[in-house]
């Protein structure tokens, strides 16, 4: 019109990203409402208040650097290791002096390593913290097995596990996006490849050939100035033929296409963070280039404009195909932002306009039913 990528993501982050993100983060915390009313409520004194606060204030910043900053941004593995043990020992030791509601604390620590590790040092991870939840539920056996710190385990496997799992899924994605930009680079150096090759089967025989006659024509200079003169004639020729083709060439290569459009519509709306609904491919309705390439540029434009001032969070493409008689092929690009200005048609809207106008197509744009704009371009289809 999408990063060594950071763990979570694979790519730059919207801000939306960022924020939705931290706000998953942040609504999880809330699981810590028992730990933090037990400062208040379970008669500990004011140096015991203190250490503990001090110590969930110290738990909290290492438990937001690993699931919130390393998933964005990798963290040396020293570095999480080390976050990972401080996190496991500030919960034994909060569990141990404060009482049984600090317990949650191992929860979080499953979650953590289940977010930061890989899956075989994961599974370990959470299995020591359900350990610990055991010896200190149970004060090292010397209470029953069944009591109020049983209520944690479930929640600390199922997070460890869940989070094991969201972590593999996010590492496919990052990888199925590094694929899909090798795929791209590829198919960009092959493009390359055959312009190189155009050009020279366009330029190299009319280059060789002004050449040739430019020699023939200065050893006739000043001997025979009318064979000479008819050299040049054909040099101006040739040249002249030779521009037509670059022109023709160059037109082809700017052409754009749906089917190009589409996917690139679909990666500038997921990184803007714009929920997209687009069908799969362009529909198999026989254009000509001329209208096809309108009708691209048509997409291009609407996305970029949704992309850039909408402001919306969902965008619908979608073609009405001609009836079984003909007729034209119909875009129509709608989105749930701002919706019109009220302003003059900007530049962009007035170039597409008479682009669709070149290739006998038309343009219309309005509000949405529901709020938004809605843009829709229509090109007849080849009979």
């Amino acid at each position: 019109m999408t990063r060594r990528a950071p763990a979570g993501t694979g790519g730059t982050e919207t801000r939306r990203q960022q924020r939705n993100r931290a706000l998953m983060v942040a609504v999880w915390l809330v699981f810590l409402s028992g730990a933090v009313r037990d400062l208040w409520t379970g008669g500990h004194g004011g140096p015991a208040v203190a250490g503990a606060a001090a110590g969930l204030a110290a738990f909290l910043a290492a438990y937001v650097a690993l699931v919130y900053r390393h998933t964005r941004t990798p963290l040396p593995p020293r570095t999480v290791y080390a976050l990972l043990a401080v996190l496991f020992a500030l919960a034994l030791v909060l569990a141990l002096t404060a009482g049984e509601p600090w317990l949650v604390l191992f929860v979080y620590v499953a979650v953590a390593a289940g977010a930061a590790l890989p899956w075989r040092r994961a599974v370990p991870a959470v299995a020591a913290c359900v350990a610990a939840l055991a010896l200190v539920g149970t004060d090292f056996g010397a209470r029953p097995l069944w009591g109020g710190w049983t209520s944690f385990v479930i929640p600390c496997v199922l997070a460890g596990l869940a989070l094991m799992s969201a972590r593999k899924t996010v590492l496919t994605l990052r990888e199925l996006r590094e694929a899909r930009a090798v795929v791209a680079e590829l198919a960009a150096n092959e493009e390359r490849l055959r312009l190189a090759r155009d050009l020279h089967d366009l330029l190299g025989h009319s280059l060789s050939l002004i050449t040739l006659k430019s020699e023939l024509a200065g050893r006739m200079l000043p001997a025979r100035p009318e064979e000479a003169a008819a050299q040049v004639a054909d040099i101006e020729q040739v040249s002249r033929q030779a521009l037509v083709d670059v022109r023709e060439a160059i037109g082809g290569y700017r052409r754009p296409t749906l089917a190009v459009e589409l996917a690139g519509a679909r990666t500038a709306l997921d990184t803007a963070g714009v929920e997209a609904e687009l069908p799969p491919r362009p529909p198999s309705v026989p254009l000509a280039p001329d209208q096809e390439g309108a009708l691209a540029w048509a997409l291009r434009e609407a996305v970029t404009n949704v992309v850039r001032h909408s402001g919306a969070a969902r965008c619908t493409v979608s073609f009405q195909m001609p009836d079984a008689g003909g007729g034209p092929l119909r875009l129509t690009v709608a989105d749930d932002g701002k919706g019109p200005s009220g302003a003059a048609e900007g530049n962009g809207l007035s170039g597409l306009r008479e682009r669709l106008a070149l290739a006998d197509g038309s343009l219309s744009t309005s509000a949405g039913l529901s709020g938004g704009f809605t843009l829709c371009a229509s090109v007849p289809s080849v009979p």
